[in-house]
């Protein structure tokens, strides 16, 4: 992999961080009311504009159901490893406890250790691994690094993610958290049916098979480019928004699995199957993508470890500058 200024790299590290920083200059001067304003009309308009716009150049054929298949498959993997180490974790306390239990005629007035994999913790772990940012943060990268050919198998990943989180991520929140348990699987089903995103590839899918002037659709690209600006800003605002850090070990240990060692297995894995070049790397790009900032509002609304949350949205929005280079190295 070769860096200069001129290639696709330098582009998206220009735009990265241009943009974020803009937006955490904003959100800190601009009412908080601006920031929710602006995630909603993305979500309504935005997102689905830039859909429609970018599957003008997507080619449909191949294999694109690997995209949701690899996605569950990567949630899946990731919440396992989480989960072993979190087992682990629990062990080591137990042992330590039996250790203290068998020398207490030694010591009898040492308080007892807090243990530090409470429920609320281990549920923003397991939560952190499955939501990441392939939506705001994902498509940017990819559509600069692997360009808009492939972009509708990045629409059915960040769907099948979407769908995932809707209805085991919402469910593993209320179970480690203080919230009711979710009743019943047909509201996070439609909540995704019900994305505008979704309908947007089929509106642009139809788009598609139309001959429009150059220039009308030069206007839709540079439309949908200011769109993924605007999501970049949106980042920026949220990073703004963000306390301090705490539980660094845990949140390290977490971003590890999730932004390393996952995109690492399932990437591999996926060249047993026969998926090689740009599809590869475009999934394991959004595989390695840091965890959303809606893991934050989940652990607010549940009673999780808001803590956590916060620390792995933040670390991890910083060391995916370090993870791109090296997923590019590996699967280009």
């Amino acid at each position: 992999m070769e860096f200069s200024l001129d290639s696709p790299l330098a582009t998206l590290y220009t735009r990265l961080i241009g943009w974020v920083i803009a937006g955490f200059v904003l959100g800190k001067f601009l009412p908080k009311g601006i920031m929710g304003h602006l995630g909603r009309f993305l979500f309504l308009v935005g997102a689905p504009f830039s859909v429609v716009a970018f599957m003008r150049r997507t080619s449909l054929s191949g294999y694109m159901a690997i995209a949701p298949i690899s996605a569950w498959t990567a949630l899946l993997v990731g919440a396992g490893l989480a989960w072993i180490w979190i087992d682990l974790g629990l062990s080591d306390e137990r042992l330590k406890s039996i250790s203290r239990g068998l020398s207490i005629n030694e010591d009898e007035t040492k308080p007892l250790e807090k243990s530090s994999w409470s429920k609320p913790t281990q549920g923003s772990f397991l939560l952190a691994m499955m939501v990441g940012n392939t939506g705001f943060l994902g498509f940017p990268v990819i559509l600069t690094l692997v360009g808009a050919e492939y972009f509708a198998w990045g629409l059915f990943y960040d769907l099948s993610i979407s769908l995932g989180v809707q209805i085991f991520g919402v469910a593993l929140a209320a179970y480690y958290g203080s919230a009711e348990r979710m009743k019943g699987w047909i509201t996070p089903i439609m909540s995704v049916i019900k994305n505008p995103s979704l309908w947007a590839f089929v509106v642009g899918a139809y788009i598609k098979t139309l001959n429009l002037p150059p220039q009308f659709d030069q206007v839709f690209q540079n439309g949908a480019w200011v769109v993924i600006n605007l999501f970049l800003i949106l980042i920026g605002m949220q990073l703004s928004r963000l306390t301090s850090l705490k539980n660094l070990k845990q949140g390290l240990t977490c971003l590890s699995i999730k932004m390393l060692l996952t995109p690492l297995v399932v990437g591999t894995g996926l060249m047993f199957f026969g998926v090689t070049g740009p599809p590869r790397l475009l999934l394991v790009l959004l595989m390695g993508m840091p965890p959303a900032f809606v893991t934050t509002l989940y652990a607010e609304r549940y009673g999780l470890d808001r803590d956590l949350a916060i620390t792995t949205v933040a670390i991890g929005s910083v060391l995916i500058l370090f993870t791109i280079p090296l997923w590019m190295w590996l699967f280009s």
